[in-house]
């Protein structure tokens, strides 16, 4: 290893649970009131100004709140103290113990690693690396190591470090930094470039005088690249679920759009009609475990701007009705119908875990919108509206642990 790191137990490095993300989420999700819980943990914090697994518990209340500013102060504080984190497993006794190695950015920027080992007897310790920070020189002793840090502007310094920290590092180490950065929008397409049965619309980074450019007759939209032309999909580099995310239709589109945003940078793509015959949009996330692709969520709405937030899934049973078969389908439908572009996807990414947000085009290709590490996949929705979906998240998980138990078992056998 390129640093030298000790590892000694965890017990040896005092390191107390914490609520932790999937848990407070829940809570949140669920509707409880998490200002109670908010004042008993300023408590602890000040009778200990040492007691950072308070103040990371709160980092997350804050967000789950609406205070992203406060959450990232109260998170770089307790970091600038101890970068090393335990949640605990759901039994006294864990038998695997997983680090995972993850970036101090907001709440849902790493890989949600808690949601998918929930309810397993894996404990999990998180090193949060930060470039210039405190460098640990003892590490908990662990069966497995994970990556958790997806790539981007914000995350890409802290994925150098990790890369650097873990070159031959002595576990099993899964998604390895150098495989991830291919996961970027303007890297995927042209990784993805040639897999039969498979669109990724051909993506380049520009900044906003290059759009000027266009503006002004000094260049042209295909003079930028990824064979452009109105309308297309515009985006700020580093925007999430969707914040700054447009199809200009046209220059005076793309005028106002530059007039209304502040952002130099962003990614542009040729826009592709995904919409069914009956008009309505349908997006998928799928997420890849140790190669194989599992069904997490589908999306119907009427809008080509579709999450699963703003879809109506929870008012129309109709469409909670075509999610629950592609779920319970999968392998036999949409899996089955594009078996091979998920195996040579698979192949092509070679990330132990990632997932895709994708749909079908009227011609029956898979069209790629994204992929990522950081994708959100979680069991929080209520039963009673969605009752397929306990079981087939409980599956995704089980195929998770039982990647962690493989890695670990390797090693032993080793």
């Amino acid at each position: 290893m390129s640093q030298a790191f000790r590892f000694v137990s965890a017990q040896s490095l005092g390191l107390k649970p914490r609520i932790g993300v999937a848990a407070l989420a829940k809570q949140a999700f669920d509707g409880i009131d998490l200002n109670p819980l908010w004042g008993e943990l300023v408590a602890r914090l000040q009778a200990d100004n040492a007691d950072v697994e308070a103040a990371m518990d709160l980092s997350v209340i804050a967000q789950l709140l609406g205070h992203p500013e406060l959450g990232k102060q109260l998170q770089d504080e307790a970091l600038w103290v101890r970068p090393l984190y335990r949640s605990a497993s759901a039994t006294k006794n864990p038998r695997l113990r997983l680090l995972v190695f993850a970036a101090a950015t907001d709440m849902g920027g790493n890989t949600p690693i808690e949601f998918l080992l929930e309810g397993s007897d894996i404990e999990i310790y998180t090193y949060y690396v930060v470039p210039g920070g405190v460098q640990p020189e003892l590490l908990p002793d662990h069966d497995v190591a994970f990556v958790a840090v997806p790539d981007s502007d914000e995350t890409r310094l802290t994925l150098h470090e990790i890369q650097r920290l873990t070159f031959g590092w002595p576990r099993p180490l899964l998604n390895l930094p150098r495989r991830i950065r291919d996961l970027e929008r303007d890297r995927l397409f042209k990784l993805l470039d040639g897999v039969a049965g498979v669109k990724v619309p051909a993506t380049c980074r520009v900044d906003r005088d290059d759009l000027n450019d266009v503006l002004d007759g000094t260049s042209t939209l295909s003079d930028l690249g990824a064979e452009l032309s109105f309308p297309f999909i515009i985006r700020p580099v580093g925007s999430q679920a969707g914040r700054g995310l447009e199809r200009l239709e046209d220059p005076d589109a793309l005028r106002a759009y530059l007039d209304a945003c502040t952002h130099t940078d962003f990614f542009v793509s040729q826009f592709i009609d995904y919409s069914g015959d009956d008009g309505l949009f349908r997006k998928y996330r799928i997420v890849f475990i140790d190669g194989r692709p599992f069904a997490c969520h589908m999306a119907i709405a009427d809008l080509w701007k579709l999450w699963y937030l703003n879809a109506g899934m929870e008012q129309s049973e109709l469409k909670r009705t075509e999610e629950a078969e592609f779920m319970s389908n999968f392998s036999s439908g949409m899996g089955a119908r594009h078996a091979k572009a998920l195996a040579t996807i698979a192949q092509r990414v070679g990330l132990d875990y990632f997932a895709i947000d994708c749909a079908e085009t009227r011609d029956g290709d898979l069209l790629i919108f994204e992929a990522d590490i950081a994708m959100i996949v979680h069991n929080m929705d209520p039963p009673e509206l969605f009752p397929y979906k306990g079981p087939q998240m409980k599956t995704v998980f089980a195929a998770f642990t039982a990647m962690i138990e493989a890695r670990a078992q390797k090693e032993e056998a080793a």
